[in-house]
């Protein structure tokens, strides 16, 4: 399909940065205006379709995750169109399609990078936390870090594959669940509703455990063989477990509903406190815990290639960019159905 014909070249920036990190209802979101500079090598410059409101843009604006530098734009699962091209850019043209993703940068030399774990790279970089991201109208994005992304798609249902789907895929598979398995997923959000589908087209039996009724509803309406609360214990042991809620009470409940072997994977960039563990009880007979850090471009490609193939269902509750703070507080108070998706404009 031929690429869509490019907008005009922004001058500036409109969306919104973290001012002041706190709690939602004290507005650490404020409303800015930039001037944006030409894409310098190897950049991007993307007129912005439809960026998604992950969990993380929610600790970074609660001050969960310190900010690495003042007043940053959030968001890291942006949709755009290329309007401009720096010098050194092969593999994307003006009018395609782009995607950004959280990971934006590492540094290529260190035994991480070398040995095919960038995830890991002591310096790597991130998009809405050492950059500006994607709660805007445009946005700068390394093209060496950007996905290509179709044009036969809307860029809602697109934004979250960008980072609640790449590393709900990378939690789905440190979670080691064995084929036709029973994996048991600990909240249900836009990361979950969406590994739990690659679980399920892979021939695994899902069991949901989550707070919202909504969410439930939804994980059945997706196939899961269960649901219930969080802290309830499934119906039968399982055999993998992912945690999303950023609860660290939940730990010894999903290790406790493992079967021998099990592993729980964490997928948060956050978590509270995890209260103690007992050996027996939690982690004897060679269950497994582990912790889910970033991704990988090829989790990215992978996954990108793996939703397409399945038909991925995404669900989304789109806001326009304006209503950006009351996306955030939605999503605190887990009012939001699937992910919540900004548009601009």
């Amino acid at each position: 399909m031929a690429a869509a014909s490019a907008p005009d070249v922004p001058d500036a920036l409109s969306g919104w940065a973290v001012e002041r990190p706190g709690p939602v209802a004290s507005g650490p979101l404020a409303a800015v205006r930039r001037a944006l500079p030409a894409p310098g090598h190897g950049e991007l410059l993307l007129r912005v379709e439809a960026c998604g409101v992950c969990r993380t843009d929610l600790h970074l604006a609660e001050g969960d995750l310190p900010p690495h530098r003042p007043s940053t734009v959030p968001g890291h699962e942006i949709v755009g169109r290329v309007v401009a091209a720096g010098p050194g850019v092969t593999g994307f043209r003006t009018g395609d399609r782009a995607g950004g993703a959280w990971l934006r940068g590492t540094c290529g030399s260190c035994r991480y990078c070398r040995a095919g774990r960038e995830n890991l790279c002591p310096a790597s970089r991130y998009t809405g936390w050492d950059a500006d991201g994607g709660f805007a109208d445009a946005a700068l994005l390394p093209a060496d870090y950007a996905y290509p992304l179709p044009d036969d798609r809307s860029a809602t249902e697109l934004a979250p594959l960008l980072c609640a789907g790449i590393i709900g895929y990378r939690a789905l598979r440190r979670s080691a669940l064995p084929p036709g398995g029973r994996l048991g997923i600990y909240g249900f959000g836009a990361s979950a509703h969406l590994a739990a589908q690659v679980a399920l087209a892979e021939g695994a039996t899902v069991h949901v455990l989550t707070r919202s009724a909504q969410a439930r509803q939804l994980a059945l309406e997706l196939g899961a063989s269960s649901v219930g609360d969080a802290y309830g214990r499934p119906p039968e042991p399982l055999d993998s477990a992912i945690l999303f809620a950023p609860v660290g009470d939940l730990v010894p409940v999903a290790l406790e509903a493992l079967d021998r072997s099990g592993t729980l994977a964490v997928a948060g960039i956050h978590l509270s406190d995890i209260p103690p563990l007992t050996y027996r009880t939690h982690l004897f007979y060679e269950r497994n815990l582990r912790s889910v850090t970033s991704n990988t471009r090829e989790d990215g490609r992978e996954f990108l290639a793996t939703a397409a193939r399945i038909g991925i269902r995404v669900t989304v509750s789109p806001y326009p960019l304006d209503r950006a703070p009351e996306a955030l507080a939605d999503l605190a108070g887990d009012r939001v159905r699937g992910a919540a998706v900004l548009v601009p404009g």
